[in-house]
């Protein structure tokens, strides 16, 4: 059973670690993989698990932009410096209406979002906005091509898409940067500027749910440990690579075909979901 839950907790890794960071929900292919590759650990630990391998993927940003995300760095000069003190306090306005909204709702939202339908039904409304939000802004040069250009406003804006994301099957980096795209930034500041926000927002859900977990009565035993430990790290190596992969896509590609996937992938679920119906 150990072992056995180790090789799914790699697969849970993987799938976390590739779509944290595309815009297609990481949620909610974790909901759907439960499905299929279900942990023998209790539905408290899944749903604590799910969210807190999400680390592992944050630790990726923090490694891949340390330098940019440092404002300590001795390699920059003061004005510099400044703007990434400048650039952190954007990202704590727009973690703001996730937190007013997110807290409360957390609890309501699992108990009522975190199953098939829900999921596929965003996977399919989110599809459409990307293809044609793309064929909107074929035309259009994008008004913020810079992360110094980012205003309080605009992250502001910004952390109200976020909000969106609080149900399952709308991708959280799918949310913040289809509305940074929206609201006239390039599409590499909006992927960019999203990876930054996910950092304070997936740290405060894993501690969210890690507290939730303990108060409930829940304790780790040696094998609960080792398999987070395994989902987080195989997270953390497969989101450099997925960070890596979705910046260079970017360079040259928009996002019209992560909203192909989305609308498939969903109307297959609706299908499947009938089915077992």
């Amino acid at each position: 059973m150990f072992f056995e839950n180790i090789i799914k907790a790699i697969i849970l890794g993987i799938i976390e670690g590739i779509t944290e960071w595309l815009p297609i929900s990481s949620t909610g292919h974790l909901i759907l993989a439960d499905e299929f590759i279900k942990l023998n650990a209790s539905e408290a630990f899944m749903t604590m698990f799910n969210v807190v391998i999400q680390l592992g993927a944050i630790l990726a940003v923090m490694v891949l932009y340390f330098n940019k995300l440092n404002p300590f760095s001795p390699s920059k000069t003061t004005e510099e410096n400044r703007e990434t003190w400048s650039l952190w306090f954007k990202v704590i306005v727009a973690i703001i209406p996730s937190v007013i909204l997110g807290l409360p709702l957390d609890d309501w939202l699992e108990e009522n979002f975190h199953s098939f339908l829900p999921v596929a039904i965003m996977l399919i409304v989110y599809g459409i906005a990307f293809i044609i939000v793309e064929k909107r802004n074929k035309t259009k040069t994008p008004k913020v091509t810079d992360l110094t250009q980012i205003t309080y406003q605009f992250a502001l804006l910004i952390g109200m898409f976020q909000v969106l994301a609080l149900i399952p099957g709308t991708s959280r980096s799918g949310a913040t940067i289809l509305g940074g795209i929206l609201i006239g930034a390039s599409r590499f500041v909006s992927a960019e500027f999203s990876f930054f926000l996910g950092i304070p927002t997936m740290f405060g859900a894993s501690l969210l749910k890690i507290v939730k977990f303990i108060t409930s009565g829940n304790s780790f035993d040696m094998n609960g440990i080792v398999t987070l430990l395994v989902g987080t790290v195989v997270s953390f190596i497969v989101s450099i690579i997925a960070i890596k992969f979705l910046m260079n896509y970017i360079k040259k590609n928009d996002f019209t075909a992560f909203g192909w996937y989305r609308i498939v992938l969903g109307i297959i679920l609706i299908g499947y979901w009938a089915f077992m119906m």
